[in-house]
């Protein structure tokens, strides 16, 4: 019985193992042909015929380790039926003593040990770790990454690119790429501020001209709309977004425009040698509301946008009325005046088209409000106005005059997002101007929109994202790209010192018409853009430039004074005078500064409305310290009563365009006449006053003006 047992466990195991042969012979014949029909969909018949020679390289190994494996079982089976056989004749002999009975069993005990069975399992392991071996290996070899950037892959590649497995790709039937499916990318996520999407335009000076830009948000990269010569500025979206109306002089005077976004083509609105400012679209579309200053008076008007009828006036008050905005249900229109002799924030109704009813809504004697904004559903206006020396953005009720503003955060001009629950406004630092938006119905983080280097303004928000086809071209150009003037410096002597230069044709009352060579082409460069915009010599006549160091100043006048410096000059104070005066100053109070902005009033023989454009800001009155006024005394003047009329340019900004920054007023300026400081002007470069005094003299020279605490250089 034992011996059948093991001849049954023979036969069994040589035929598991033929099936098992022919079983991986099969397999591996499909596997080929499996490999082969992707190969010649994938790789081209080239490809196919160098795998098929490697399916039948391990074909034949498969073959060879199968007859070693067949030979080494063979060898076995022989063995194990010879030691059967002797196994026998032993038991049949052991009849005749213990001796061989004992022998006999222990031969057999040896012989069982060694079960052909478990010879065979243990063959058939070695075949299958060396089959898993081979495949492996080819495996590896198919779909190395490095055999892709070149050999095989070059073949269908000629150009060098990536192969279409690598890259993919699939070829069409014109051989060009087509996108497998994969995974769509979702949107970048924004702040909950910035949900609203869309783009915003905003109004930027560069190179001393200022032009509009615009950029989608979620994106850091604006592009410049706007690029002729002059200024363009106002920019107001079109309910749809698909237009943007804004103010220009691109044609002499003011006038305004409107861009078509997606054709790129502009369309003239106004013809009228009088001033036209700060268009806002109707919630319709259909209109156009905005400022223009015609008879002396600066008022509302409203026009249709394609210029079907004529502007009619909305507004006749006698105090200049301006920065209209139009109600989303489009019955009212805020609106910015002097009329109660504060600048307040209007409301005008269209139901009761009477400008005697409009409707104060701030009413504060003690802010300027500017700028109104509508929220989208009507319920709010949002506005700024500087308060306790900082400018904030403000929200107030629009339906109750008597409820309190909000201050929602320091800016200016605000202005809504799209879907009303965020706010968007200017923010003003050393590093230029930040656009920021500060959540107002939700809560949410406060969050920069863009930065821009130089100063900025005048934002606006649309649903609407700007064409693909707009942002991809990048813009506009510079409509100035020279500079407004180049600085030749002569080499410093040898002590490291500079010169002075000469300001030619200049009339300096106070001091010598001298300024630092590295200073004095800025000057003569301002000084003939000022002629050019007002249209008379404004800087032909100074009451001081340089400085020596004998120049004993007046009382109130700093002892280390710029104008040593030879980066300061002084305008005439005399020009505050006169009926009407040639200068106008808007006081300023900044943090704790006092500062004061100078509009320069244009030649009146020039064309109206050819050069500058009208007051919206009151003047101070300095002369009235020395009326008779008790309370103007001590405050160091008051406000105007009435605007004065004609047409002025924005000097101060000239200065900036140029370098040139605006000195602020001392501590005692209003007890002190001396230290108003509103004719100040200087260029300190970063330098402090001791920094800027060692360009024109050396330590020695300097004497008792060593380095110890300088005077603030007071720039604003």
């Amino acid at each position: 019985m034992l011996i059948r047992a093991y001849r049954l466990a023979d036969k069994f195991g040589v035929v598991t193992l033929k099936s098992s042969v022919v079983i991986g012979q099969y397999g591996l014949h499909g596997f080929g042909l499996l490999v082969g029909t992707f190969v010649r969909l994938v790789f081209g018949q080239i490809v196919l015929g160098v795998l098929g020679f490697i399916a039948r390289m391990v074909r034949l190994i498969f073959r060879g380790l199968y007859r070693v494996v067949s030979g080494v079982l063979g060898l076995a089976g022989i063995g194990a039926k010879k030691a059967a056989m002797q196994a026998a004749g032993a038991v049949g002999s052991s009849t005749t003593g213990v001796m061989a009975r004992r022998a006999a069993r222990a031969e057999l005990q040896g012989t069982v040990t060694e079960d052909p069975l478990r010879v065979q399992n243990r063959a058939l392991s070695l075949f299958s770790v060396a089959l898993l071996a081979v495949l492996v290996v080819v495996i590896l070899w198919a779909t190395n990454p490095a055999r892709n950037s070149g050999g095989l892959g070059a073949v269908n590649n000629p150009a060098g690119n990536a192969p279409f497995i690598a890259s993919g790709l699939t070829p069409n039937a014109t051989n060009a790429p087509v996108l497998l499916s994969t995974q769509v990318p979702t949107a970048t996520a924004l702040p909950p501020v910035l949900e609203a999407r869309g783009s915003i335009a905003y109004v930027g000076r560069e190179n001393g001209q200022s032009d509009i830009f615009a950029l989608s948000i979620g994106n850091r990269n604006p592009i410049r709309l706007t690029n002729s010569p002059f200024d363009e500025r106002d920019p107001a979206w079109s309910p749809d977004g698909q237009r943007l109306a804004y103010a220009s002089r691109q044609d002499g005077n003011w006038e305004l425009y409107i861009y078509d976004v997606a054709s790129g083509t502009t369309t003239r609105m106004t013809y009228d040698l009088s001033f036209q400012g700060a268009p806002r679209w109707s919630p319709d579309g259909l209109f156009l509301v905005y400022e223009s200053y015609q008879g002396d008076n600066l008022d509302i008007y409203v026009v249709p946008v394609d210029g079907s009828q004529p502007a009619q006036r909305v507004t006749d008050h006698a105090a200049p009325d301006f920065s209209p905005a139009w109600s989303p249900d489009g019955r009212r229109i805020a609106f910015v005046s002097w009329r109660d002799g504060n600048q307040d924030i209007y409301i005008f109704s269209l139901d009761n088209p009477v400008d005697s009813a409009s409707v104060n809504i701030t009413n504060t004697a003690e802010r300027q409000e500017d700028y109104p904004a509508w929220s989208p559903d009507g319920r709010f206006l949002a506005y700024s106005a500087v308060d306790a020396g900082l400018e904030k953005v403000f929200v107030k009720a629009s339906d109750n005059p008597q409820s309190l503003a909000q201050v929602v955060a320091q800016g200016r001009q605000p202005a809504w997002s799209p879907d009303g629950t965020s706010l968007i406004y200017a923010v003003d630092s050393a590093e230029g101007t930040q656009f920021v938006a500060s959540p107002f119905t939700d809560a949410g983080v406060t969050t920069l929109v863009v930065g821009v280097n130089d100063a900025a303004g005048s934002p606006v928000w649309t649903g609407r994202p700007l064409p693909a086809n707009l942002v991809s071209s990048g813009g506009l150009g510079s409509g100035v790209p020279q500079p407004l003037f180049i600085e030749q410096v002569a080499s410093a002597d040898r002590n490291g010192l500079f010169g002075l230069g000469t300001l030619l044709s200049i009339e300096v009352s106070r001091s010598k018409p001298y300024l630092s060579d590295k200073v004095n082409d800025s000057f003569n460069a301002l000084r003939e853009q000022a002629l050019e915009m007002a249209g008379w010599d404004f800087l032909g006549r100074l009451d001081d430039a340089f400085w020596d160091l004998n120049h004993l100043p007046e009382p109130g006048e700093e002892r280390r004074n710029w104008y040593m410096t030879g980066r300061a000059f002084g305008i005439s104070r005399n020009l505050t005078a006169g009926f009407p005066p040639q200068i106008e100053l808007i006081r300023e109070d900044i943090g704790i500064n006092t500062f004061w902005r100078v509009y320069v009033r244009v030649n009146e023989d020039a064309p109206s409305g050819q050069l500058g454009e009208p007051l919206r800001r009151m003047p101070w009155d300095m002369l009235s310290r020395s009326s008779g006024d008790v309370q103007a005394y001590d405050q160091g003047g008051k406000l105007k009563t009435q605007m004065p009329s004609g047409y002025y340019i924005d000097f101060t900004q000239l200065a900036v365009d140029y370098g040139w920054l605006r000195g602020n007023a001392g501590n005692d300026w209003r007890a002190n006449v001396n230290s108003i400081n509103y004719w100040l002007f200087l260029k300190t470069e970063g330098l402090s006053w001791y920094q800027a005094m060692l360009e024109l003299y050396t330590e020695p020279e300097l004497g008792g003006f060593a380095a110890t605490a300088t005077p603030n250089s007071g720039t604003g």
